[in-house]
């Protein structure tokens, strides 16, 4: 991690515990090395930066390239691991190093519906991650998480604090066959496989607290 992103993420998991009494239920899934797609549920502004204190190693995020003009927080975008993407087009430069970072042995949060939620419910997949995971062949870790669209839905003008959950569910990973045409029709498959394993994440299980001072997964309570 750069010192940049160090400081957002243990502030993050600072502020996910004060303010939202975060709970994160089977932490143990998440590999912690090796190339991994993590696919996100996408309801919230909030997401990103939960899904991110999962790991213990950066992970790398897309983010739209008009971010990058924030003051102050837009210039330190890029030493968060933060990959810019034209939303007006297909922006290929993006997805290439998305696939270059993957294969590289990097772990990338990705949203298969692509934009957030208007009203906190799971939308469909999107083509776009069912083809980083042909180009990759990198398994692909479901996580959904409850309450972040409470905390701070589309078109909000002010956050909320109610309780939020992550929950983690187990690797899955793609066999040679199920990856090797590359057509349209097979990326969207394999995103729709994806979010039907979002979709069965429950908030029935184990649950681990989370110590400021320590990472996620060797935390319990």
């Amino acid at each position: 991690m750069t010192l940049v992103y160090n400081i957002f993420y243990n502030l993050s998991k600072l502020l996910a515990r004060v303010f939202f009494g975060l709970r994160v239920i089977h932490p143990e899934h998440m590999p912690e090395s090796g190339p991994l797609i993590i696919a996100v549920n996408h309801s919230s502004f909030v997401n990103p930066p939960l899904a991110g204190i999962c790991s213990r190693r950066g992970v790398y995020y897309l983010a739209r390239k008009s971010l990058l003009k924030w003051p102050f927080f837009g210039p330190l975008f890029p030493a968060m691991n933060v990959i810019p993407v034209d939303r007006d087009g297909n922006d290929m430069t993006a997805l290439r190093e998305v696939i270059r970072k993957i294969r590289d042995g990097n772990a990338v949060v990705l949203f298969p519906e692509g934009t957030r939620s208007p009203d906190g419910r799971l939308q469909p997949a999107r083509a776009g991650i069912g083809l980083v995971i042909a180009k990759t062949g990198a398994p692909v870790l479901p996580m959904r998480i409850f309450g972040a669209h409470e905390a701070f839905p589309k078109n909000a003008k002010s956050l909320r604090a109610p309780q939020i959950t992550i929950v983690l569910g187990r690797p899955v990973h793609f066999s040679p066959a199920e990856i090797d045409q590359s057509d349209r029709s097979t990326y969207q498959r394999l995103g729709d496989r994806v979010m039907s394993e979002i979709s069965a994440l429950s908030l029935s299980g184990r649950v681990s607290g989370i110590d400021a001072n320590a990472p996620l997964r060797s935390v319990s309570r």
